[in-house]
């Protein structure tokens, strides 16, 4: 009896096939808006944590100002609050713990290059740190002489500098070792745009030899960042507030969850179809039961039963939920695909299960919303007086 009831309903959807690929079409659009904004999302916050995995593994330990500041912004310069060298010692005998860890000299200092005058941000570290940290040069080498130093890549090319070329900053002459390649955003040394010297050398031309401007930690394991931090604050701010500690993970994972919220929203927003595409389901249904009412009523009278009469009302509206939901799936592959790619630039986690399982998800969605919009025409329909049906013209 099974069989037969499927048959009827496969049946009326064949009968009227324009009218069940309208409402099919409905739950396409809203499968492919869900399933589309998903896979974007997920594919969004991994491409966010891939670009910014370089520095969620660093912490950075500035002088506390008691104005807010910090010290002056994370990689940045020019504060004038410092960390003494006892102060220094005991943050990087804590942070060894954990990783590595260097002092920062930075100020903000006027460069000249003939007639051109400018001011940019001198960083002063040991050659060691200078080696570790910035490990990626587009092109020469580290400083060798106190005269010659690095400089970033914008630094280079906003200013037309080269290897060998020459400038000077505060009035003394330097020479350009080599080019930062870029790094862009950075929690711990903005380097683009500044110039990168010996700490000799910076100590040489600014003074402040037994003082730092921050110091900056590479985790080994950057699981350990809350630790870290907790240890640092425990030891050094134990009387009062002396050092300000910036974790730069909390930053990714603030970016994250911005991402995740954006896109859960627009995903909502696309939700709306699906709503859109069970009205239409819902009319359809009841058009469907309104149009067959004689044939209800002969059912009815030849001992169907109510809930077989139910059965035949879900079984179309299940069919048309799921050719809805097979080529929702089929066009958001497509669709989604090109989508990231235009909108993320590329499709490296597109394939990965956490942005696949929107298919499912949203097919899951859409054959629910068929199911329920499908109930009440239903159970109107295997409700009715039979003697009534048959009358109906």
């Amino acid at each position: 009896m099974k069989n037969i009831i499927f048959a009827m309903a496969l049946r009326n959807v064949k009968i009227n096939y324009l009218r069940s690929i309208l409402a099919a079409l409905g739950i396409t659009i809203g499968i492919i808006s869900i399933a589309s904004m998903g896979m974007l999302g997920t594919n969004m916050t991994f491409s966010v944590k891939d670009s910014l995995s370089s520095m969620a593994d660093k912490l950075t330990v500035n002088p506390y100002s008691g104005k807010g500041g910090g010290g002056g912004a994370p990689g940045g310069g020019g504060s004038t609050d410092n960390l003494t060298k006892t102060q220094y010692k005991n943050i990087v005998k804590i942070a060894d713990q954990y990783g590595y860890a260097y002092g920062v000299h930075s100020i903000r200092a006027k460069v000249k290059k003939g007639k051109d005058e400018w001011s940019t941000t001198i960083y002063g570290l040991e050659t060691p740190a200078m080696k570790r940290v910035l490990e990626n040069l587009s092109e020469g080498g580290y400083p060798s002489s106190d005269g010659s130093v690095l400089i970033g890549a914008t630094f280079a090319s906003d200013n037309s500098l080269g290897l060998g070329s020459k400038f000077t900053v505060s009035g003394q002459g330097l020479k350009v070792a080599g080019i930062i390649a870029a790094r862009g955003m950075s929690m711990d040394l903005n380097t683009d745009s500044a110039v990168v010297m010996t700490k000799s050398k910076y100590e040489s031309m600014f003074g402040a030899t037994d003082e730092y401007n921050q110091v900056n930690i590479i985790l080994d394991n950057i699981d350990d960042s809350s630790a870290a931090v907790e240890a640092i604050n425990k030891q050094m701010n134990r009387r009062e507030e002396v050092v300000r500690v910036q974790d730069s993970s909390r930053f990714v994972t603030m970016i994250s969850s911005s991402v995740t919220t954006i896109t859960s929203f627009a995903s909502l927003i696309a939700g709306i179809s699906l709503l859109v595409a069970a009205v239409s389901i819902f009319n359809i249904m009841m058009m469907s039961v309104t149009e067959r009412i004689r044939e209800i009523g002969v059912l009815r009278s030849i001992g169907t039963q109510k809930k077989e009469i139910l059965m035949i009302f879900l079984y179309e509206a299940t069919l048309i939920g799921v050719i809805g939901a097979l080529a929702g799936m089929a066009f958001s592959l497509l669709i989604g695909y090109v989508f990231i790619q235009i909108m993320v630039g590329s499709t490296k986690y597109f394939f990965t299960v956490d942005s696949l399982i929107h298919l499912p998800y949203a097919m899951a969605i859409g054959l629910v919303i068929c199911i329920v919009s499908g109930i009440y025409p239903a159970w109107r329909g295997a409700n009715m007086d039979p003697i009534e049906a048959l009358r109906a013209d």
